[in-house]
């Protein structure tokens, strides 16, 4: 059972810190930390989105997400296109600027994510995904249910 817990917890935990680690070292060069990279690529992705939107795909708390927009606004990255409501409920978009590099960031994270499953079969790949989805599910309701 030691062993299992030990496994378990060492490999989240290095595979955490390795994500943030490549994200942290390939935006070096433009001054761009973790966060940054997550909240461009979703951006990206989704064309347009909320600051509320973004905590939760990010799984990030409102602080975090708030200082990572002020810099990427104040930088050129996104606009918010609404000035009248609260910025939170308010549709983030991307800039030119931002679209170049949420597209360098989703051509990255797409290289990464075939690089590190290419000795995986797409039956292999799904499995992997479920399994890790179940875990987190299970986690998560474990986490909540057994607050004291």
């Amino acid at each position: 059972m030691k062993e299992r817990f030990e496994t378990f917890t060492v490999l989240i935990n290095r595979i955490s810190r390795n994500i943030k680690k490549i994200k942290n070292r390939e935006m070096a060069r433009y001054g761009l930390r973790s966060i940054h990279v997550s909240c461009l690529y979703y951006l990206y992705s989704a064309d347009s989105l909320t600051a509320t939107e973004l905590c939760e795909r990010c799984a990030e708390d409102k602080a975090t997400i708030s200082r990572a927009l002020d810099f990427l606004e104040a930088n050129g990255y996104l606009t918010c296109e609404s000035k009248s409501a609260k910025r939170y409920r308010s549709p983030l978009v991307l800039t030119e600027k931002g679209s170049r590099m949420g597209e360098k960031i989703a051509d990255k994270i797409n290289g990464v994510l075939d690089a590190i499953s290419e000795n995986l079969s797409e039956d292999e790949r799904a499995a992997f995904y479920r399994n890790l989805s179940m875990i987190s599910e299970c986690l998560n309701l474990f986490a909540a249910n057994h607050v004291q």
